[in-house]
């Protein structure tokens, strides 16, 4: 099974679940990293790493490279290289929308 690549996503294509205590996650990239996996995972709490892929996402004329976690439950959350290697950390707020910023990795 050959796995298609992603292709880029207009304004309004991507649905955040965010209320309550469920919150989401921006992360930035380098368009070198289109259709690249991120993994993140709760501190602590011994669940399965959740993943998505890096996608172009437009607006306009206005081009940016991102991983988007739709929803997440609040808690602090360690970002997983490509490698698996643990690099950041992040708190996710339920009803808001925290950023990371990969540009520059």
């Amino acid at each position: 099974m050959t796995e298609q690549p992603y292709g880029p996503t207009d304004a309004g294509a991507v649905v955040l679940d965010i209320g309550g205590d469920i919150g989401a996650l921006v992360l930035h990239t380098t368009p070198e990293l289109v259709g690249a996996e991120i993994e993140v995972s709760r501190v602590g709490s011994g669940t399965p790493r959740t993943h998505t892929a890096v996608r172009q996402r437009r607006d306009g004329p206005s081009v940016q490279y991102a991983a988007i976690f739709a929803a997440l439950h609040a808690g602090d959350y360690v970002v997983h290289d490509l490698d698996g290697t643990p690099t950041d950390t992040v708190t996710i707020i339920g009803g808001h929308v925290a950023t990371l910023d990969w540009s520059q990795h």
